[in-house]
């Protein structure tokens, strides 16, 4: 999914900062719409004002439940990315990947799809003509280290991925553990279906930094009451976590061993300095680099001016 803020801020990020013990944070999301009025919105809390990334997790948009049958869906037009996997998943509804080095994929719930952009890639998605009723996702991004990023691109998809039962819970690892998904650096995401009266605790790595994002129902987690929307940071050192529910609910986890390099987030391209931004945004707007996505029904998208002042580095924490 693209970045489609028409004046983003740059955003500098390093794993540095990571909380040095379990804490809980509650961070809010800003809702951004992915094109003009009818678009839909999403909820951004990565990067968010507070904290910018948990472990190598760099973006987060949460979508929906978006009711289709009078809206159009997601339809986001060809755009590039570097330095970056995006991560695709689904709740309900589906969505059409089209990417620059041919491929086409319906994606549905429970599956993954994982694009790594290495050194340039470019891709589109959108909800297809025949569709359920509703949308719900989210989208992510995992920053790649130094050493990766400047690597072939590749794209994977998983439909069958490894379930942890529990104590009335059902976790699908998507990435990271035993999930058979292609990473780059030590963590994990995974979604928790919990049914009404669980009371489970989910291992965690306790060197890794945590975030939860309730998706439906309420949910306790470590004590917070969480409904659908803001993010709740845990911090690191935890050994397991304890999620308890009434009624049948569902989250995203995620975690990771926190990044510690610096990085410069900009529209959709993570990168290191201004002047790498500028020559991924020149290569976008008039070179060859970023490849051709074929089958998307319209243009691609346009990259947003550069700021007047140089891109700087902010810190991952406010």
């Amino acid at each position: 999914m693209s970045n489609l803020d028409t004046a983003p801020q740059e955003t500098v990020c390093d794993g540095r900062a990571a909380a040095p013990g379990p804490v809980h944070e509650l961070l809010t999301g800003r809702e951004v719409v992915l094109g003009g009025t009818r678009a839909m919105a999403v909820s951004r809390t990565l990067p968010n004002r507070d904290r910018r990334m948990v472990g190598a997790w760099c973006f987060l948009d949460y979508y929906g439940p978006e009711d289709l049958t009078s809206r159009p869906g997601m339809r986001v037009p060809p755009h590039p990315h570097t330095g970056l996997q995006t991560v695709s998943w689904l709740f309900a509804g589906e969505v059409l990947h089209r990417d620059s080095l041919g491929n086409t994929q319906l994606i549905r719930p429970g599956q993954l799809n994982l694009m790594t952009a290495g050194h340039a890639i470019s891709h589109a998605e959108q909800t297809p003509v025949r569709h359920s009723p509703t949308l719900h996702g989210v989208q992510l991004w995992t920053a790649l280290a130094d050493r990766y990023r400047h690597g072939e691109p590749h794209f994977e998809h998983h439909p069958q991925l490894p379930v942890r039962a529990g104590n009335g819970t059902r976790t699908t690892v998507f990435l990271g553990g035993p999930s058979p998904a292609r990473t780059y650096s030590r963590l994990v995401g995974a979604e928790v279906a919990l049914d009404a009266g669980a009371d489970d605790r989910l291992p965690l790595e306790p060197d890794f930094e945590h975030a939860v994002l309730a998706v439906s129902g309420d949910v306790s987690v470590d004590g917070v009451a969480l409904s659908p929307g803001p993010l709740l940071y845990l911090g690191t050192g935890r050994r397991d976590l304890a999620v308890t529910a009434d009624r049948p609910a569902r989250l995203l986890l995620l975690g990771g061993e926190p990044f510690e390099e610096q990085l410069v987030m900009w529209w959709n391209f993570v990168g290191r300095d201004h002047d790498e931004i500028v020559a991924d945004r020149e290569e976008w707007m008039g070179g060859t680099r970023f490849g051709t996505v074929h089958g998307f029904d319209g243009d691609p998208l346009p990259a947003p001016a550069m700021p007047t002042t140089r891109l700087k580095p902010r810190g991952r924490v406010r």
